[in-house]
Parts: C-alpha cells; sequence; structure tokens
C-alpha cells in the first residue's frame, strides 16, 4: 500500500468470508459508511447481479460487478466496501482494487465457507456448483486475493466480532487510517 491512498477499505475475499457481517460491525465501530457489491450493483444498474446472472449470463454479470467496484472506489474516504467476490478474476479490478484504498482479504478456509455459503438467495454458483465449486474457486482466488492485499483477516478461526477488532487495530497502524479512526 502506498501511504498516500485514503482510507477507502475494500473488503474482498470468497464468498462466506464475512464480507457483508464485518464490513456491518466496522461500519458501527467507526461510523463509516459500508457499502457492499449487491448495493453499487442495484446503484450501477438498476437490479440485483444474480437477476442480471439469470438472464443475461456470467459475463454480463462480472461486467456489473466490476463497474459495481469502480463506483466503489469512487466513495469518499473514509469508507468500507465490500467488493464481489469474483471481481478478483479481472486484472483491471486488481488495478483498481490496488489504487482504490486499503485492501482488507478476509480469508477463511474452504470447509468454513461451505459451511457458510450454502442456502444464501445472492450465491447462485455454490446452488449450481455446490462445495467442489467453493473448492475450485478458493484454490483459483486465494492467491490473487494475497496479490491485492494490505491487511489479511482469518476469519474462519473465530467470531465476526473479532475479525472487525483484528481489522481496527491493523488500519490504526496505517498512516491513511489511524488519522481517520481518531475521535
Amino acid at each position: 500500500m502506498t501511504e498516500d491512498r485514503e482510507c477507502r477499505v475494500l473488503l474482498v475475499g470468497m464468498m462466506g468470508s464475512g464480507k457483508s457481517t464485518i464490513g456491518r460491525l466496522l461500519a458501527e465501530a467507526t461510523g463509516w459508511p459500508y457499502v457492499d457489491n449487491d448495493e453499487l450493483v442495484r446503484r450501477s444498474h438498476g437490479t440485483t447481479a444474480r437477476r442480471i446472472l439469470a438472464e443475461q449470463g456470467e459475463g454480463p454479470m462480472r461486467a456489473a460487478e466490476s463497474a459495481a467496484l469502480a463506483l466503489g472506489v469512487t466513495i469518499p474516504a473514509p469508507a468500507l466496501i465490500g467488493v464481489a467476490a469474483g471481481t478478483i478474476l479481472d486484472a483491471r479490478n486488481r488495478e483498481r482494487l490496488r489504487d482504490g484504498g486499503v485492501v482488507v482479504w478476509l480469508r477463511a478456509d474452504a470447509d468454513v465457507l461451505e459451511s457458510r455459503a450454502g442456502g444464501a438467495d445472492h450465491r447462485p454458483f455454490v446452488d449450481a456448483g455446490g462445495d467442489d465449486w467453493i473448492r475450485d474457486a478458493a484454490a483459483e482466488r486465494d492467491p490473487l486475493y494475497a496479490s491485492v492485499a494490505d491487511i489479511v483477516i482469518d476469519t474462519g478461526r473465530q467470531p465476526p466480532e473479532a475479525s472487525a477488532k483484528e481489522v481496527l487495530e491493523a488500519l490504526s497502524g496505517m498512516a491513511a487510517c489511524g488519522d481517520a479512526l481518531t475521535p
């Protein structure tokens, strides 16, 4: 991370890693706005990523998620942004993440992700591919998340409140965010 970036915290990780839950906890603790990918897709496309996937296919859905990320990195700092898991697959998005703020990778093992992701209405890939899809996707994406992460938090070994506290502790030591966290 370069120190000239603003404290826009970009939460990345696989579905089930805790982006929404931890993002909301961080928003409560800091008073900063939290905006997740689903909201950003609705703002930019007037519908959900799941509907775009169902009606237009994976390519247009990925494009909508990329547009959501582009919108997210323009939200005035300090802010917390939940990023769609699949955006990491695109090199341009990885560059947006690196340039857009402090990237926090919420990491969890595939077993944890499987237990958390099943049954969620907004997770169609799990519906179609199940546990194998999660394992394969995590194996492909984890090195990409690692390549952009300024902070890595293992969310699989602790409750979300402890993960949020770890994020805050890490942010407080960064020039870009330490001042923003000071009351």
